[in-house]
């Protein structure tokens, strides 16, 4: 799914990433950790994307294709499309655009990518219930503006409901675990479980606290 050769990338001219290698398969998950400042939040940007992160060096294999040298040069939306999804460490609010028109909208742009027809509306609310279902979010939020008023809890529910929406091959939770209560943690953890396929992979990136020595 996944193989990460010597990266080296760096951030307004500052290196972050000094020769990482990794290797993931289909169906692993594997778990990131280290103390803020590590460079897991950077490889992750990397990976979607993010146009403020250079790489500098090395190779990065993505479903038997040469990010660097064919999607590294597409748009964050497109590379979603091709099966990369983040969940963000802190979801931004969009007010006024309800989850039910922003999730539409995401499942139709990736099936016109793909060259298929937009998704019914009456299969387009059934997908809806039934994923919802996975992550214990209730009707009402599918009307509300997306995050906006949610709670740290909801909206780590909310990026696994998008995720099992888009159906990804590859997804990167950030920290997914950060601010969430036992129960949220379960369901959140129960969630992703049920979406875990043979074909389907996973990082998780998990902060390490260092104390200081007394």
């Amino acid at each position: 799914m996944l193989e990460i050769k010597n990266l080296h990338a760096s951030v307004e001219g500052k290196e972050i990433l000094r020769g990482v290698n990794l290797t993931i398969r289909d169906g692993e998950v594997h778990v990131l950790m280290g103390p803020n400042g590590s460079g897991k939040s950077t490889l992750s940007n990397v990976l979607v994307g993010n146009p403020k992160y250079e790489v500098t060096e090395g190779s990065i294999i993505f479903n038997g294709k040469d990010l660097l040298a064919c999607l590294l040069a597409l748009s964050p939306e497109d590379r979603a499309h091709e099966g990369i999804f983040m969940s963000f460490q802190a979801p931004t609010e969009i007010p006024g655009v309800s989850m039910t028109n922003f999730m539409r909208a995401a499942l139709n742009a990736k099936r016109k990518y793909f060259g298929q027809d937009p998704i019914a509306a009456s299969d387009f609310l059934k997908l809806l219930k039934e994923k919802r279902k996975l992550v214990g979010l209730d009707a009402h939020f599918m009307s509300r503006g997306v995050n906006e008023g949610f709670s740290g809890g909801e909206r780590k529910r909310n990026e696994i409901f998008q995720m099992a929406v888009l159906e990804p091959l590859f997804s990167i939770l950030d920290e997914t675990d950060s601010g969430l209560d036992v129960d949220a943690l379960r369901i959140v953890a129960e969630g992703f479980n049920m979406l875990r396929t043979p074909q389907t992979s996973a990082m998780v990136l998990s902060l390490i606290h260092i104390s200081e020595p007394t």
